[in-house]
């Protein structure tokens, strides 16, 4: 079946859904969260700063620590209080990208203001995606960097030639898969969309960054599944161990291989698969090509 062929584009699990339309109030609805969230914050109220993530939310600091679950979450901001009293945030939100009616991704600055001292401010940048849960919107990953990041020695400049737009087609049914660095190059962010002749299809996207040494990506589809993959090199690409789950709770796992062919083109296959208790079998070898017309208009 297409769904199964395309499954391993779509950089996770793709499952084939309806189109969805843009929600035109969404940006609006993610600001006023981001200003509650300081108001929380400044209120030194752990309880009510966590519950602007997901359940299953993951947060991670400056330091690269990392907090998994809303629990988690409250705990940290808890001590946090705790060791700095009064401290007080700002936060000001750089660019709100909806990646469909159920996700959005953000970026900003975020400035710490001292209560005990009066030398400047500290802050830095982060990204956060947001997802729609029963109509509110709540951040399902968050990640902080100091605000100086250097680009030399950057972990994911081995992937660099990602970047661009690359496409696939198989039985009438068209992906497309577009990439650019965020963040001065501490993200990758890989959108990814699938046409098919009968009008249903799939959008979604993919971060992938540096957690604890490691390359990370974390999925985001529009029929609200997600997944985390870790990236292990291999002698002609990368294999991507994936952890995810569906939107009723079914886990799924997968390893995904990644061989660069040349410059303008890679094969994907998925591999170890598997949906609930269910294994499901290997997909053939799909090979995506560079659009190097879009490409280099996106370039300049």
């Amino acid at each position: 079946m297409i769904c199964n062929r395309l499954w391993i584009v779509g950089l996770a699990l793709l499952i084939c859904t309806g189109a969805s339309e843009t929600r035109a109030d969404a940006g609006e609805e993610i600001r006023t969260g981001s200003q509650a969230f300081a108001q929380a914050f400044n209120a030194g109220d752990a309880a009510a700063v966590a519950k602007f993530w997901t359940p299953n939310g993951e947060l991670v600091g400056a330091s690269g620590k990392i907090f998994k679950s809303r629990a988690e979450i409250e705990a940290a901001y808890k001590k946090f209080f705790a060791e700095h009293p009064g401290e007080k945030i700002k936060v000001s939100i750089d660019s709100i990208n909806l990646l469909s009616d159920d996700a959005a991704l953000e970026h900003g600055t975020a400035t710490l203001e001292s209560a005990k001292s009066a030398g400047p401010a500290s802050g830095g940048t982060y990204t956060a995606v947001h997802v729609n849960q029963d109509g509110k919107w709540l951040m399902a990953f968050v990640h902080e960097s100091d605000a100086a990041v250097s680009q030399s020695g950057n972990a994911l400049s081995d992937l660099d030639w990602l970047v661009g737009r690359w496409t696939v087609e198989e039985y009438g049914a068209t992906m497309t898969i577009d990439c650019r660095w965020l963040a001065n190059k501490s993200f990758l962010e890989r959108r990814f969309a699938v046409a098919t002749p009968d009008r249903l299809g799939s959008s979604g996207m993919q971060i992938v960054g540096m957690q604890t040494g490691r390359i990370t990506s974390w999925n985001f589809n529009s029929d609200g599944s997600q997944a985390v993959a870790v990236w292990m090199p291999t002698p002609s690409g990368w294999a991507m161990r994936s952890s995810g789950m569906l939107p009723d709770g079914t886990e799924t796992h997968a390893v995904n291989l990644l061989s660069k062919l040349d410059e303008n083109a890679y094969s994907w296959k998925s591999v170890q698969r598997s949906i609930g208790l269910e294994s499901l079998p290997d997909t053939g070898e799909v090979i995506l090509k560079r659009d190097e017309a879009k490409s280099q208009k996106e370039e300049k």
